[in-house]
């Protein structure tokens, strides 16, 4: 069963935090062993449209501007973007953009970013949260996945019946913390003391001689080493090395 947002704040962060919700959008700050970091997230399956975009953009802003350095936790509960004329009209792609920009300022500037998947995590929603952090990591109950199977195959023409078999033994094709952690998009699925967990996350990302060591991103490395994705290493590899990709 899902945790609600209140109960995940007590968890995480038993000293103390200051989490005000708004519409499905989440900011405050929580403290976390000797220091206080910055929280931004999502709750209700939120859909992100560009209002809750650029809330969260503020809210990285913000924090850039006011508080150097400080850490930025991003709580993670959407149904992707919000799919509504209005939104395709206005340019949600562009919104979303300038969100996973703002992580990116936050990152160049030092910041540690953690995303946590606590309830439901799709599409573009997850894209320009959890997966531009540092690290994101989930719990077991969580719900991830960019597209569901039927959807898939009506976009793609490959039959249902297909895409499920496939499933089975390739994690690109299924949903699930499981299967992401597998391909290296998570960097592990919590569960226990949190807390602890989390104070874990932040120290493994922590500035070296002042800049990110978690800055290198090595999701492929981490989803060969899993057996969740055997080529976008080779690729990644081959192209800083300018040779060609080698078979299996």
């Amino acid at each position: 069963m899902s945790m609600q947002w209140q109960e995940l704040a007590t968890a995480l962060f038993p000293q103390g935090h200051r989490i005000v919700e708004k519409e499905d959008f989440l900011s405050g700050s929580a403290q976390v062993g000797a220091e206080v970091v910055s929280v931004v997230g999502t709750t209700g399956h939120a859909p992100i449209g560009i209002e809750i975009a650029l809330l969260q953009a503020q809210a990285i802003l913000r924090t850039v501007r006011d508080h150097p350095g400080r850490a930025i936790v991003i709580l993670i509960d959407t149904q992707g973007q919000r799919l509504r004329h209005r939104d395709e009209m206005l340019g949600i792609n562009r919104y979303m953009a300038h969100l996973g920009k703002c992580i990116e300022l936050a990152r160049r500037h030092h910041h540690r970013i953690i995303g946590l998947v606590y309830d439901q995590a799709l599409s573009g929603g997850f894209i320009t949260s959890g997966l531009m952090a540092d690290a994101c990591y989930a719990l077991p109950d969580a719900s991830i996945r960019v597209m569901g199977l039927p959807a898939m195959a009506r976009i793609t023409k490959v039959p249902e019946e297909l895409l499920i078999e496939l499933a089975k033994s390739n994690p690109v094709f299924a949903p699930g913390p499981e299967n992401y952690l597998r391909m290296g998009g998570l960097a592990a699925i919590w569960g226990g003391d949190l807390a602890g967990q989390l104070l874990q996350a932040l120290s493994v990302v922590r500035d070296v001689d002042g800049g990110n060591d978690a800055a290198v991103d090595n999701r492929a490395a981490l989803g060969a080493e899993r057996g969740g994705r055997n080529w976008s290493q080779r690729v990644v590899q081959a192209i800083v090395s300018g040779s060609h990709v080698s078979g299996p």
